[in-house]
């Protein structure tokens, strides 16, 4: 893999995770890197997922959205139940 494409591969990761954090209803006890990774995480499952369905480019985009933000409402769910 090329550094493009991981370059490209992380600011998506970015804004899938910033628009699923915004998306999740409350304050997320998270931190950016978390929800980097959560975008990348999200953005490539929603990647498989699109690709695999042959949908087009605003479907699978809105799938990697969509399943980043359910990751976030669980990450977020898990570390409030963490702390005490």
């Amino acid at each position: 893999m090329e550094m493009t494409g991981l370059l490209s591969g992380l600011f998506v990761g970015i804004v899938i995770g910033l628009i699923a954090r915004l998306l999740v209803p409350s304050m997320q006890p998270i931190g950016c890197l978390m929800t980097i990774i959560i975008g990348v995480i999200g953005g490539a499952l929603g990647a498989v997922v699109g690709n695999a369905m042959s949908w087009g480019f605003w479907l699978t985009f809105g799938t990697q959205i969509l399943i980043a933000t359910i990751l976030v409402a669980i990450i977020a769910a898990l570390f409030r139940r963490g702390t005490p």
